[in-house]
């Protein structure tokens, strides 16, 4: 246990930047399986709108350093592939 006021300043600050952070990460989750399940049923327009979507928020956190860039780029890259060889 902290002794030091700052100390438990520093791990009440922690949790709550851990607990943000999860939910961000959630977020992104559930973006990129909105992004799949369109790509599932073969729908072009709507998983573009929703990729771009996507694309905003991974771009918008990985700035902030939420998720790390490549995972970013990696998460973008593979969902843009499989958009691509969606029949039109």
């Amino acid at each position: 246990m902290a002794n030091l006021k700052s100390s438990k300043k520093s791990i009440v600050l922690s949790v709550k930047k851990k607990l943000s952070n999860n939910k961000n990460r959630s977020i992104i989750k559930t973006y990129v399986k909105k992004v799949l399940s369109y790509i599932m049923i073969n729908d072009f327009k709507k998983s573009m709108i929703a990729f771009n979507k996507m694309q905003s928020l991974v771009d918008r956190y990985s700035i902030k350093k939420i998720i790390h860039k490549n995972k970013a780029a990696r998460y973008k890259s593979n969902l843009f592939k499989k958009i691509k060889n969606i029949p039109k």
